[in-house]
């Protein structure tokens, strides 16, 4: 029975973010029906002191990164980066290279910071018009979109600021970049596997006779996309920057990079002792400075990152400055609030009779943490629809029994983050991920249309998360 409810509260979850409700009002209500078909008498205590505890907890330790990542991307866009860095590679590839250029794009700007959600806005406009001009089928957007921003660059590349390679930090006291060995290796096989499967959606398109808006028997249906099409803003790609404007664009993406890096070298020799509240005559206040010191580094490398972008070109920015603030700190806020939501809910289900059963089972069938870590966090993310939700979930439940399993099994924790971190973006983009949804709702497609692309992509994340388990198993890499 006890099993049973968390199922059902799960799939209630699942179904609920899958019709487009807001998993900030129906996580709660999940979690807590769950509690009432065991123990009406629990519901209070345990809103307020499992839910709320966990939802604030998340808020307190990210929302700071949500709000500072979502305002660089703004800014990102605001600032004409983006356009130029889309310029700069077509020129580099060639404009015939359309699903490579886009990938690319989104790459670029995810593993400097921007949020996947705000790289999706970013990114369509470039996406839209390159593909129409190398006649490439619409439907393979989202997909090729999907590769570029939700994959290697925010779980798998060593010192990507993404909060999925954030979250692990605070439970294996690690920093971004853990396991860089295998984390590029896990992203050099999600970008090949991926590119691979794109390229062969396109060819088998093309042999079919198939273009942008379809085959020549849609005409009538295709008449009327292009004349949507007018009303999509693609900035002009044709428009001639100087090289020196166009190689400055880059410096705000890699100094977020580099300063993060710095950051997390100098943190720990600015506080080498931590920090003590008490001596300054702050008894009530404590912090965990080897806990928080990754995400100061990329909170403080992210205002870096704002600053720089600011300077490239403050005219053009401070057209719809406040704006774009204003939007972008309404984003930040609706993610960090639905990850916390999501982060909440998770708490309730661990403190439940029945998760134990659940982590025994998973224990029992998967004794090597690190299969066990995949397993149990892309099967949460999966069944929540969040990468961050189901990492949190599992973590929040798990970590100290991780962190038990790999010191017995000798291994290193960095390993033990970058497995659990690839793994909460395997099978998050079920249909009723946020970013699938939104993804496809900017693109103007459906679920039918251009899915079955994003799926594929998701199966490559799964299976990436394995071979670096299994590199990891036969050669000791890290």
């Amino acid at each position: 029975m006890e099993l049973f409810v968390i199922l059902l509260a799960l799939g209630l979850l699942m179904f609920v973010a899958y019709r487009g409700f807001s998993v900030i009002l129906f996580a709660p209500i999940c979690a807590l029906l769950a509690v009432v078909l065991i123990d009406p008498s629990h519901v209070l205590p345990f809103f307020s002191g499992v839910f709320m505890e966990k939802m604030v907890g998340f808020i307190k330790s990210y929302f700071p990164v949500f709000l500072l990542g979502a305002i660089f991307g703004k800014v990102v866009e605001m600032s004409g980066i983006a356009e130029s860095i889309a310029k700069t590679i077509v020129g580099w590839l060639g404009a015939k290279r359309a699903i490579l250029t886009i990938v690319l794009l989104g790459a670029i700007l995810t593993y400097s910071g921007v949020s996947l959600f705000v790289a999706v806005f970013a990114i369509y406009p470039f996406a839209a018009q390159m593909f129409r001009q190398s006649n490439i089928p619409k439907r393979l957007i989202p997909g090729t979109i999907a590769l570029g921003a939700f994959t290697f660059t925010m779980d798998a590349l060593p010192g990507t600021p993404q909060i999925q390679n954030v979250i692990p930090t605070s439970f294996f006291k690690t920093n971004i970049y853990a396991a860089p060995t295998l984390g590029i290796i896990g992203a050099i096989f999600v970008f090949a596997m991926g590119m691979l499967y794109l390229e062969w959606r396109r060819k088998k398109a093309a042999d079919a006779g198939e273009g942008y808006f379809g085959f020549d028997s849609e005409n009538a249906a295709a008449l009327e996309q292009a004349e949507a099409e007018k009303n999509v803003a693609v900035p002009n790609m044709s428009l001639e920057q100087s090289r020196a404007k166009q190689l400055l664009a880059f410096v705000p993406l890699i100094l977020v990079g580099v300063t993060n890096k710095l950051f997390i070298t100098l943190i720990p020799k600015w506080y080498p002792e931590g920090f003590d509240f008490a001596k300054i005559g702050l008894n009530a206040y404590t912090v965990d400075v080897s806990a928080v010191m990754a995400i100061w580094a990329v909170e403080m490398a992210l205002v870096v990152g704002i600053i720089t972008t600011l300077a490239y070109d403050w005219k053009r920015v401070k057209v719809n400055f406040k704006e774009g603030l204003n939007l972008s700190i309404a984003g930040a806020l609706l993610a960090t609030m639905n990850t916390g939501a999501e982060y909440g809910f998770g708490g309730v289900i661990a403190a439940l009779p029945g998760f134990a059963k659940i982590s025994d089972g998973i224990s029992n069938t998967f004794t090597n943490p690190l299969v066990n870590g995949a397993v149990t966090t892309t099967t949460l993310a999966g069944i929540t629809g969040s990468a961050s939700g189901g990492m949190g979930i599992a973590l929040s439940a798990m970590a100290e029994k991780y962190n038990a399993a790999i010191a017995a099994a000798d291994i290193p924790p960095e390993v033990m983050h970058r497995v659990v971190s690839m793994a909460s973006g395997g099978m998050d983009t079920l249909p009723h991920n946020g970013a699938v949804i939104t993804l496809l709702a900017v693109t103007g497609l459906t679920h039918k249309q251009s899915y079955r692309d994003i799926f594929a992509v998701t199966v490559i994340k799964t299976v990436a998360v394995f071979v670096i388990i299994g590199i990891y198993s036969l050669f000791g890499l890290a």
